[in-house]
């Protein structure tokens, strides 16, 4: 049998859980450096088009990954393709995309950064 480390995370999605974050609100799941994994980091993002009127750049910062849970998202990625993600959508990205982002309807998205 192996060895299994000592953290675990579970949340919900709440509403009542969001604090501010860059644009919009996230729920965090799982903090960066929880764990002892410096870069690891999970959560739920809620984000409106009244908190993104106008499509946005976006540096990725580390490897994430997304999925939608409800709303929808347009993400171009300079050099590549355009994600038009809506519910049970998902898209993953290296670190360092060049990238730009249109909120288009009131949006959950799950992500991940690794």
């Amino acid at each position: 049998m192996s060895e299994t480390t000592a953290f675990t995370t579970s949340s919900a999605l709440d509403p009542n859980k969001n604090e501010p974050f860059e644009l919009g609100n996230v729920q965090w799941v799982r903090r960066f450096g929880e764990g002892d994994r410096a870069a690891l980091a999970c959560g739920y993002w809620h984000v409106t088009p009244a908190e993104a009127p106008q499509p946005f750049d976006l540096v990725i910062h580390a490897d994430e990954t997304i999925s939608i849970v409800e709303g929808h998202l347009r993400i171009e990625v300079e050099g590549g393709d355009t994600h038009d993600l809506t519910a049970g959508g998902a898209a993953s990205f290296n670190k360092g995309a060049r990238t730009r982002w249109a909120v288009l309807a009131p949006t959950v998205e799950f992500f991940v950064y690794s």
